[in-house]
């Protein structure tokens, strides 16, 4: 009796076990972010072979992607998610289609995504271009999921309604609920803080605090839609510095998040990081990995099972269906859009050695795009003999420079690879024509400086997208001195002509012309703002007539028309790449060698040496001396006052 009383509890046992274990289910999320429109395999796209396995080393290309993706699924049983964090759009040749074509949504829908969510770049051609993208990709193709939480429209904005109805339409929604093999799964997307800050064309829309929406989400998910499972399409990103990682805070902050698919920040994680109960992951960017992450649900909680960041490269055959389709994408590109220019996608501009990389450094591909700014528009738009009407110096920032320019197997760079390097923007013409113009203004000497100040002084606060990169003047700074007044000399000129001193003193009234896209000249007329007035710069005409409005300022490419023929910059790289000289004899532009090296254009002179930290001093370095004085004045004060006290304790001590 004992025995069969025993075994009966082991059967009992055994099958409450195996039905315990019968709870936990699996999900695999396939995720990708910031793919920027990179469909083809890189650098150089001619190097890209899709279907032939091992025979190169590009990077990426959607096609290959689609593989993956297929892959996955057919190697589970489980449920497979296919997501996407956002920026999917705007980093390539094929983006300049969006609005007439979308095809990155087209191509998403195609390649099994279930849902995706839009980061800072979707909105990069106004809220009326991101509009029309929508209802273009709709009347394509069946959409995923498209979800997006946080957004504030304007009412009084004609442009916001539009993007309002198209939101209604698609529809875009905060959050998605899935149901897959018997789990309901709650999608939503949002945009951070970072993102944010930097899409200034989506204005009027505005986003709310992240942190906040996504407890007001999650609360719907959990408590309204009776979700088991939460996962977060989060465009805000990491930073090594968990003080500023907005997915950690959001995990941190937010309890009831089971998976952030994190974007922005184009982190390549290995691993997952983990936040209490939440896991984050991210793939980088460019579509170069994918992510394979498998997470195991027992009737409560998710936990992870396991990881692996896949590498997009020609070990995977790229799926014939959708490289096929890219193909015939490419050649709406070239008939529809780069006709127009006399170009076309694959055609042969130049060729080089060596791999021109950009960094947080002067870098050659840096000096190269900041001298094609100076040298285009001083070719369209400058006197022979007028001296005032040339410009003198040009900048760009490393946040507009997308792309490296590699030799690959034959050393040719196409319309394509090139384009790649600088390919954000929209114009400010009544057809919002894709790319950013440029614009030129007058600075005087003291305004140059502090322009110069934000790679010294506001890019180690704000990171790699805020150093500049510089064409027509070369000067060094001391990181060691006081913020906002550590550039130390500037030279302005050329490695052909010469360079000689500039006079930056706020007595010097001369005017000297500057050029620059007019996105990174909107960041240099708000620098002021964001510095408490330190690095104050007022764009103007030739005249020192201050110009609040840029679009007055972009530069006519045919003043013989009506209104003004917008300047393209990135019609500009091309065109200086193609006035190089042929040194080989092949009829193809050699990149010329001083491209090879940094020119010292940028250098870091650091010193505590008491004459450099102090010597020239502009405001912000006098108020720092004064504070100083000020505090040892106190002090000797104090100390005096310290000592009298003393003395006369002693003397009364003394009389006792």
């Amino acid at each position: 009796m004992k025995t069969l009383r025993t075994a009966i509890i082991f059967i009992v046992f055994l099958f409450s076990v195996n039905g315990f274990a019968a709870e936990e289910k699996i999900i695999t999320i396939v995720h990708t972010n910031d793919l920027h429109s990179h469909f083809q395999g890189f650098s150089p796209e001619l190097d890209y072979r899709p279907f032939a396995a091992g025979a190169d080393k590009t990077r990426g290309g959607w096609s290959r992607i689609a593989t993956v993706i297929n892959q996955t699924k057919q190697e589970r049983d489980n449920t497979v998610l296919v997501l996407d964090s956002g920026d999917y759009t705007m980093g390539s040749l094929f983006h300049m289609l969006a609005r007439e074509q979308a095809f990155e949504l087209r191509l998403m829908a195609a390649m099994g995504y279930d849902a995706v969510t839009l980061g800072n770049h979707e909105f990069d051609l106004k809220p009326a271009g991101l509009a029309r993208i929508l209802t273009t990709a709709k009347k394509h193709a069946r959409l995923p999921e498209i979800v997006f939480a946080g957004a504030v429209f304007d009412e009084k904005s004609e442009a916001d309604k539009t993007l309002e109805a198209a939101f209604a339409e698609i529809p875009v929604k905060p959050y998605t609920v899935l149901e897959r093999d018997g789990i309901r799964i709650g999608i939503f997307g949002l945009m951070g803080k970072d993102a944010a800050e930097v899409a200034p064309f989506a204005r009027p829309v505005t986003f709310r605090d992240p942190v906040e929406v996504a407890r007001e989400t999650v609360r719907a998910l959990r408590e309204k839609e009776k979700t088991d499972i939460v996962i977060c399409l989060s465009h805000s990103g990491l930073n090594i510095n968990r003080k500023k990682s907005e997915d950690e805070i959001l995990a941190a902050r937010v309890r009831g998040i089971d998976v952030i698919v994190s974007g922005h920040s184009h982190h390549l994680l290995q691993q997952p990081v983990i936040v209490g109960e939440t896991i984050i992951v991210q793939v980088g960017a460019y579509g170069r990995n994918v992510g394979v992450l498998d997470i195991v649900y027992d009737g409560e909680k998710v936990a992870l099972k396991e990881y692996k960041s896949v590498p997009v490269d020609s070990s995977i055959t790229g799926d014939k269906e959708i490289q096929n389709t890219l193909d015939r994408f490419k050649q709406k590109i070239d008939t529809q859009f780069l006709a127009e220019y006399g170009l076309s996608y694959d055609q042969i501009i130049a060729q080089t050695k060596w791999d021109m990389e950009i960094s947080d450094v002067e870098s050659p591909l840096g000096n190269l795009i900041a001298d094609s700014i100076r040298w285009y528009v001083n070719k369209v738009d400058s006197r022979p003999g007028d001296a005032k009407s040339r410009v003198v110096i040009a900048v760009e920032s490393n946040g507009v420079i997308r792309d490296h320019l590699i030799a690959g197997e034959t050393g040719y760079i196409t319309v394509g690879d090139l384009f790649r390097t600088i390919p954000l923007g929209i114009g400010m013409d009544e057809q919002a024509s894709m790319g950013y113009p440029l614009i030129s203004f007058y600075l005087y000497g003291y305004e140059i400086k502090r322009a110069l100040e934000i790679l010294a002084s506001v890019y180690p606060l704000k990171g790699y997208d805020y150093f500049l990169q510089v064409s027509g003047v070369r000067f060094t700074y001391n990181p060691n001195r006081v913020i906002f007044d550590r550039v130390t000399s500037i030279e302005i000129g050329d490695e052909d002509t010469g360079y000689r001193p500039l006079d930056y003193r706020e007595t010097n009234r001369a005017l000297y012309r500057v050029a620059a896209n007019i996105y990174n000249a909107t960041f240099l007329k708000l620098i002021g703002g964001f510095t408490y007035g330190f690095l104050e710069i007022a764009p103007k005409d030739s005249k020192g007539r201050t110009v609040s409005d840029l679009t007055r300022l972009r530069v006519d490419a045919d003043k013989s028309q009506p209104g003004i023929q917008e300047l393209k910059q990135w019609v500009g790289v091309i065109k200086y790449v193609q006035s190089f000289k042929d040194v080989t004899g092949d009829g193809i532009a050699d990149i010329p060698e001083k491209y090879r090296q940094p020119l010292g254009r940028i250098v870091a002179e650091p010193s505590w040496n008491p004459v450099a930290l102090a010597a020239r001093p502009a405001l912000p370095t006098i108020i720092a001396m004064t504070l100083l004085a000020l505090m040892a004045v106190m002090i000797i004060y104090v100390g005096r006052r310290v000592m009298k006290r003393k003395k006369k304790r002693r003397s009364t001590l003394k009389f006792k």
